[in-house]
Formats: structure tokens, sequence, C-alpha cells
């Protein structure tokens, strides 16, 4: 264990784990300094938010459903826009998303696409070998001096001379790092990974012509958005960086903050780069906030779709307020990955995701997110017809779009089957196994999956077990009804993947607490951390 004191006597910063020389070099005595001075100031208050959500949560629970806010009426009825970002995010049409894993960040960025989120949350398992090597490989690649050999064979990826605009995403608020502790309690995973690439890249972003960009994920309110603005003041201010170089995109990927789009966007005023549709942790966030309604029972994943009235009032009301403040409007990701050896399949899929962008574009969002290279062609087609030679839809307004609390929360009808609590049971142990295992990224069943699409999963059967709804076979889905399910899927991913090593088993028990447990689990990353 190697500790070191910064700033002061009164902070002890501890290393849980011992430091490569690589490693050394990111976790510098600098660098940890300016982090330490960001999280000793913010900690409290980054707690007394997340404290506050759990105040929300009771409310719901009591019936008191979200809203929009009386207190800010008079911004949401304001005149005002976001300060401008810079040539390079001006056209968005379309953006990929991956972990920072080495060759995905290459590939990425020699894609095609304009812009680059670099995923240190959702699609990246945060042991502490890919949180750190993850912020060497960003550091890499904006000094472009990035390459990967492969292991086996003849072959080095390095940069095209024309590459996409890089983005990063930190991990939300909920989440941790254990590996670091300022006197003697672990840090916030948000300030930590923000702090590492800002203060080694900032200067950098600039000195190429870009700026350092980010996406903020799982905000619940502006206040939440407040905190990251003050966070960005102090940041620039400590490197002597310009106010406003900062810009970001904001996730509204929670039911609570589609009631609060205008309030998250002026709160960021000066570092805002738009809002984004996360259309995944947004169905995980609808189901969990009402999980203990019956009223509020969703159907099967696969009817969740975009065209159901609550998620079509959430696109347009996002691209209704982006527009009129000045901001971009992103769509959400398209989960399909290319099907090999099934070139039926694969038309199938490829239209699918060409539909999807379609949609997007014509409901005027100015760009829209994927997970694979493969289907980049597609989303660029769908956008550059829309667009064409220009940049954005910054100038369709949706004055047309009238949207009310009763359309965000419009529970959609459908049906719950016993294909989709299979379903469930094998991508959520699957997806877990493969966490723990390092890897937060994982195609299953030709979609890519991440940690957003395994929450809906497991957040579905605990709202239908705890609810015993009617399956479609006219059986209620209890405990035992549940466990049968489960175990013959359990035998069927053991005979079929040969999974049964200790941490397979793990996940299972780790996947079957989450679902059977009276009390609900905020997000299951937290527990799975514990393994890692």
């Amino acid at each position: 264990m190697n500790s070191r004191n910064m700033i002061d006597e009164k902070l002890k910063i501890t290393f849980t784990k011992s430091l490569t020389s690589e490693f050394k070099e990111i976790l510098s005595p600098e660098a940890i300094s300016f982090f330490v001075k960001l999280e000793n100031k913010y900690r409290d208050r980054r707690n007394s938010l997340l404290e506050k959500r759990k105040q929300v949560q009771q409310d719901i629970d009591n019936g008191h459903f979200p809203d929009f806010l009386n207190e800010t009426k008079s911004i949401r009825e304001g005149d005002w826009k976001i300060n401008p970002v810079l040539d390079d995010l001006q056209d968005r049409r379309v953006e990929i998303t991956g972990p920072v894993e080495r060759k995905m960040i290459i590939n990425a960025l020699n894609s095609g696409v304009k812009v680059f989120m670099a995923d240190i949350e959702d699609s990246n398992s945060p042991t502490w070998e890919n949180i750190i090597q993850g912020q060497i490989n960003l550091k890499d690649a904006e000094q472009k001096t990035i390459e990967f050999k492969h292991p086996t064979k003849d072959k080095t990826y390095k940069l095209n001379d024309d590459i996409a605009t890089l983005m990063v995403r930190p991990r939300g608020w909920h989440l941790e790092e254990k590996h670091i502790l300022l006197n003697n309690k672990p840090v916030s995973a948000s300030i930590f990974d923000f702090a590492m690439y800002f203060f080694h890249n900032a200067r950098t972003t600039i000195d190429n012509g870009t700026g350092p960009y980010f996406y903020l994920p799982k905000l619940e309110s502006h206040l939440e958005a407040r905190l990251w603005n003050d966070i960005f003041i102090d940041a620039q201010n400590e490197l002597n960086i310009p106010q406003g170089t900062i810009k970001a995109t904001v996730l509204i990927e929670t039911i609570l903050a589609s009631f609060e789009m205008d309030e998250i966007l002026f709160e960021l005023k000066e570092h805002s780069a738009g809002l984004n549709c996360g259309r995944w942790d947004y169905i995980f966030s609808f189901i969990k906030k009402f999980r203990n309604f019956k009223n509020f029972i969703l159907p099967d994943r696969s009817e969740i779709t975009m065209g159901r009235h609550f998620m079509n009032s959430y696109v347009q009301l996002l691209i209704q307020t982006c527009h009129k403040r000045g901001a971009h409007a992103m769509g959400g990701m398209a989960a399909q990955i290319p099907i090999k050896g099934d070139e039926d399949a694969n038309n199938s899929a490829m239209n699918k995701v060409l539909k999807d962008k379609l949609r997007e574009a014509e409901a005027g969002h100015d760009g829209t997110w994927i997970a694979h290279p493969g289907l980049a062609p597609f989303a660029l087609k769908a956008f550059d017809e829309k667009i064409g030679s220009g940049k954005n839809q910054l100038n369709i307004l949706r004055n047309d779009v009238k949207i009310h609390q009763e359309d965000l929360l419009k529970v959609p009808k459908g049906n719950i089957t016993e294909d989709g609590v299979k379903h469930n049971i094998r991508v959520g142990i699957q997806y877990i196994h493969a966490w723990v295992n390092g890897n937060g990224c994982v195609p299953l069943y030709n979609l890519m999956e991440d940690a957003a699409t395994a929450e809906i999963c497991r957040s579905q059967l605990w709202q239908w077990l705890h609810n015993e709804v009617e399956i479609e076979n006219n059986k209620i889905f209890n405990t035992t009804y549940f466990t049968y399910l489960l175990n013959s899927e359990i035998d069927l991913l053991k005979s079929n993947l040969n999974q049964n090593d200790d941490s397979f088993n793990y996940s299972v028990k780790l996947f079957t607490d989450l679902i059977l447990n009276e009390n609900f689990e905020e997000f299951l990353t937290i527990p799975a951390y514990n393994q890692l």
C-alpha cells in the first residue's frame, strides 16, 4: 500500500493498489494534488445530493410523482441561450461510443464518424487496470501517439490523419473509486475520472484546436448539473484555462431529468454542448422510480420502442428544449451490431438501424449514437439525407410540440412473456459475468449490451416479481416460477457456454439476490464493484 500526503497534513491520500511506473506518470503528485482539491471541496455536496435522491424516491413511493418545477418556471419561460461551441462540435451527425480500451479508441477515432465518446462509465468495467490504463490511452490519443500492436497478428493499429472529435464520459455521481482513499474514505469516481483527464489533456486539446469535451451521465436534477458546473469553473481556474473552454453534453437518461432539461442547460450554460437521449438508462430509470406501482408495469423490453408515447414525448421535448436554447439535441444508441455468417439477419438488423436513424433525423435530432463502426454508413446515410451539406438542425425549433407531465409518465401497454423473462435472465447473468471479469461492453444475441441494458433486464424482473404480474400463459410470476426459469437458464448457460467458474457462480448469486431481495438495489454495479 502506498500513501502520500497532499495539500496539507489534514488530507491523506492512499492507494490500495501498487503503482507501476506507467501508472505513476498518470497519478503524479501534481495530478493527484489537482484532484484532491476538487474532491475535498465537493465531496460533502456530492453526498448531500445523493441523499436527496433517496428523499425524492421516498416522495415518489408516497405518490408524489415528478413534474415540471414551479420554482424554476422563469428559467423555462426565459429568453436565453447557451454559449456557442467550437467548429469541431457543430457537426455531430454520428457519434460512436465504446470503452477506453486501446484498440477500441483507435478504431473509433478512425471510423469516419464525427465524434467518439470514450466511455469510462457504462461500457467500461472499472477495474483498477481499466481505469488507469484508460487514462493512459486517452492521453496518448490526445497526443496522437497512440498505437496498438496485435499480440498474434502482424498488424499495428495507428490513428489516421483525419479522426473524430474526442469526448469523454466519466462515471456517474453514485459511483466511488475504492482504490483511492482520501482520509480513509473512497473518493468520487466522477471527480477522479474528470480530474485525471482534464489535468493531463486540457492544454493539449486546446493546442490541437479543440477542447476538453465531456458527456455527463445519470444526472437526476439541475442541482447535480450545477455541481458539475462549479467543478468545471474551479478546474479551469486552477490550470489557468479560459472559462467556458470545457464543453459538456448531458445525457437525459433519468425520468427526473426529463422534467428539468431547461434547468440543466441553464446551469451549464457557459459549458453546455447540448443534451442526449440516453434511451436505455431512461427506460431503466422509469422502471426503477415507479417500481412499487402496479399501474407502472412495463412490458417485455423488446416492446418498449421509441414509438411508444412516453419515449416519443421525451424525444420531442428534448429536441424542442435544446433548439430553443441553441443546443444540440443528440439521438440515442443503436444497440445492433453486424451479424456475420447470416446475410438475411444482418440485412434485417442494418435496416432497423437505418429506420431508427431516419426517425431521429426526421424528428429534428442533430446527430445520433452507434456502438459499432459497421453501423456508421447507415447512420450517416440517414443524417446526410436530412442535414445535407449543413452541420446540424438547430434551425428546427419544433414549436408544434406540447408535452405535459402525463405524456412523460404514460405507461405503454404490452405483453409480459416467458420468453421475455428468459431473455432478461440470460442477458443479466452473462453481462454481470463479463463485467466482473473486466469487460463492460458485451455482444449478446446480436446486440451490444452494456450496464444500462443489463439494468433493464434485472429491474424488469424485480418489478414483475415483486408485483406478481401475470405472464401471458396465465401464470403468476412469483418466486417459485422465477426460480424454476432461472435454474433452467443457468443449466443452459453452463451447457452451451461452458461457464461454471467461481466468477460465473458469483454472478448467478448476485443476479439472483438483486431480483429476490425485498429492497431494490439502486445500481447493480455498486454491489458488483465489490468483486473487482
